[in-house]
């Protein structure tokens, strides 16, 4: 579509100079005097045409282009920017337990549609709409972000924010610098079977502050996540405090071309849900590797126990398309010791900027019968494609 769009644009250009009406200018050698009439002492300097005419011209004739095209687009900012990111799969679960059965399907785990609205290089709109299959097999379409963002450097050095329906402080962070297969499975603070302390959503307020050495997101949020309901006043406070070691806190990192070592902070004190939660997080990457890891410590108000739990992943780059990743999980939630554990396993191939390609195993174990739940015992054989347009 671009190369039809620049072809079109390139023949309206050479039809404009070409139809525009030209006079010939003559410059005198002795004066420098411009006419546009030969004479003697006068030198052709050669064909010009009228700028205003040529600019009518050319603007009529895009008119007629896009007139054929179809289609017209209105906004009351001057920039649009359109996104989508697909999750498109294959599960067949081998269930280890007594009372369930195992289990085949393709899935199409997730549709995110973006728009951001910029009235300015840095101020924007965002709005994200996201479909899931809900339990009864329907699908439905969630909001997940709407905040406006304003970049307040002017007021707080190296800082915006975001207000609406926000990214919270940690998840979407690990998922562009420690964790890159959300598609497959979620981080471990996020994932059902690991910590399952926090989503990546809620309405609140998010301050994001970007420099060489340090990077931050500190806010208030509604605490139950973006699709729970928020009861009475009390309110959950969250924060990422990284030490970007090699200097990248400003950058928007790429694992295949980036070097970066980043220390982190995170957690909740989460009145909404009665409890808090901090963890410990170190990342080295390089074209080549990943090396990752986390500690959670979890602490529950209303029962008064403390729990902890942690995870590491790792990812071999042998090509530049090609990555071989691994990641354990392992996550105390009674005080009788009961585990979840997770063993994630895959290969991924980059089929272009736009596509990958990813197969893997993922192991849970999670037995909770003791507090009279149900044994998760199974493992999962995964076949995914990531779309991103």
């Amino acid at each position: 579509m671009k190369k039809t769009l620049l072809s079109l644009a390139a023949i309206t250009a050479v039809t404009g100079s070409l139809s525009a009406a030209s006079i010939t200018l003559y410059q005198d050698t002795e004066t420098g005097a411009i006419y546009t009439k030969p004479g003697a002492g006068r030198v052709e300097m050669g064909d010009f045409v009228s700028a205003k005419e040529l600019h009518t011209e050319r603007q009529r004739d895009l008119s007629k282009i896009n007139k054929k095209l179809g289609v017209k687009v209105k906004s009351g900012v001057p920039t649009l920017k359109f996104s989508g990111t697909h999750y498109l799969g294959y599960t067949y679960t081998d269930d280890k337990t007594s009372t369930n059965a195992d289990k085949s399907k393709f899935e199409t785990r997730r549709n995110y549609f973006q728009v951001k609205a910029y009235w300015n290089k840095t101020d924007y709109m965002r709005t994200t709409l996201d479909t899931f299959q809900d339990v009864d097999g329907s699908w439905v379409v969630r909001l997940k972000y709407a905040y406006i963002y304003l970049n307040l450097e002017e007021y707080i050095p190296y800082t915006g924010v975001e207000f609406g329906q926000v990214h919270r402080p940690w998840i979407d962070w690990e998922e562009h610098h420690g964790w890159f297969y959300r598609s497959i499975a979620k981080t471990f603070i996020e994932e059902g079977e690991g910590a399952h302390l926090t989503d990546s959503a809620d309405q609140g307020i998010n301050f994001k502050t970007k420099m060489d050495y340090f990077s931050s997101e500190i806010g208030v949020f509604n605490g139950a996540g973006y699709h729970h309901g928020h009861e009475g006043n009390r309110m959950s406070y969250e924060w990422r405090l990284t030490a970007n070691v090699l200097g990248t806190g400003k950058k928007h990192v790429h694992p295949t071309e980036n070097e970066y070592f980043d220390l982190s902070f995170t957690g909740q004190i989460n009145n909404q849900k009665n409890y808090n939660w901090y963890g410990l997080h170190a990342v080295y990457n390089q074209p080549s590797f990943l090396i990752a890891g986390m500690y959670v410590n979890y602490e529950d108000y209303v029962t008064e126990k403390s729990h902890n739990g942690w995870t590491i992943n790792g990812e071999f780059r042998p090509t530049h398309k090609w990555a071989l990743f691994a990641r354990y999980d392992n996550f105390e939630y009674n005080s009788n010791d009961l585990t979840r554990n997770e063993i994630i396993a895959g290969a991924a191939y980059t089929y272009n900027k736009n596509v990958k390609f990813i197969a893997n195993i993922f192991n849970i174990d999670d037995t909770n019968a003791a507090e009279g739940g149900n044994d998760v015992d199974q493992t999962k054989y995964m076949f995914t494609t990531e779309v991103h347009w």
